[in-house]
């Protein structure tokens, strides 16, 4: 049973209320053999948090490496074992203090960005980093919308490209280029994606012209579509793939990493992230309209966590994976 929490309650749970429940998290920095389901308290959502039950978590490459070690400073110094996940959609069950625009009871979807995890029971959210769900969009989508769908909308805005203009997603199968392909169609780019075999179908279906990298040379085969080199690129994969790509690009100012950060090293630009609350309101708008709506390709308990992150660490999966958690 969960904790019981009345319609209006702010401030801090008390110790007598809380109760345990199941995370999968890591004990220690490293690999997948870090991992490990254990018990904890629900959190305490402290100033400008809010505490919620998850129903749903976003799985994302960012777990696995936050979990690496690679970006200590998004765990929010919290001791070992730490929760996995960084974005959620569920309930508010209560408001830590200053937090405005959100009510207990209500269905929220946003960023675990003090290090509280989403692969949980119940976590906290950044308040500010946080959005209600609009009626009429289900709580898996959201769950989606908060790291892949606001990144999505930033990559784009970021090259503001305008219509007809050539764009190349190198990543195009996973679940931030398969959105970031839906919605350069949507502002009618012309969109070209690189991905391996398994992902052509989607990206087809949503109007992209797909280059298989294990079919030979990505480079010449883009050419080949585009003699005079692409308005802007999108990179969702980055090391020696974005470096063959980046000569691609016609003005290297327009091209945009996502993960590698240091693309400023060959010209480009690092993703200019927003991850604010309107940035959150918008992107489920363009959700209910069916701009940035997810491919989810999967959809697994929180007892199935770890085939969950494993399938996404390996890159076996195409689209979206998600926990169901409530």
């Amino acid at each position: 049973m969960r904790i019981a929490v009345e319609p209006g309650t702010t401030g801090p749970v008390t110790p007598e209320a809380q109760i345990m429940g199941q995370a999968w998290g890591f004990g220690r920095y490293g690999g997948p053999e870090v991992q490990e389901f254990f018990d904890r308290p629900d959190p305490v959502p402290g100033r400008g948090e809010v505490l919620i039950r998850v129903d749903v978590a976003g799985v994302n490459p960012l777990d696995y490496v936050v979990r690496s070690g690679l970006v200590p400073g998004v765990d929010g110094g919290r001791p070992f074992p730490r929760v996995l996940g960084m974005e959620a959609a569920g309930t508010v069950l209560a408001l830590g203090e200053d937090v405005d625009g959100l009510e207990v009871g209500d269905a929220v979807f946003g960023f675990a960005l003090t290090g509280g995890g989403t692969y949980a029971e119940t976590t906290v959210l950044s308040a500010p980093n946080t959005a209600r769900i609009p009626v009429g969009l289900s709580a898996t989508v959201a769950a989606t919308l908060p790291v892949a769908g606001t990144t999505a909308v930033d990559a784009l805005d970021q090259l503001g490209l305008p219509a007809g203009a050539t764009v190349l997603v190198n990543g195009v199968g996973g679940g931030v280029g398969l959105l970031v392909a839906r919605l350069a169609v949507e502002r009618e780019l012309r969109v070209i994606g690189i991905g391996s075999t398994a992902k052509r179908e989607p990206a087809e279906a949503i109007g992209v012209r797909f280059i298989d990298y294990t079919a030979g040379d990505v480079v010449a085969a883009a050419r080949e579509l585009v003699p005079d080199g692409f308005d802007g690129i999108v990179d969702l994969v980055g090391g020696t793939s974005l470096r063959t790509v980046a000569p691609l690009a016609k003005e290297s100012h327009n091209l945009i990493a996502v993960g590698d950060m240091s693309v400023p090293e060959i010209g480009g630009r690092f993703v200019e992230r927003r991850l604010d609350r309107e940035n959150l309101e918008r992107s489920a708008r363009l959700a209910l309209d069916g701009v940035l709506t997810p491919v989810i390709t999967a959809v697994h308990p929180l007892s199935d966590a770890p085939a969950a992150l494993a399938t996404v660490e390996n890159g076996h999966t195409s689209g979206k994976v998600v926990i169901k958690v409530g």
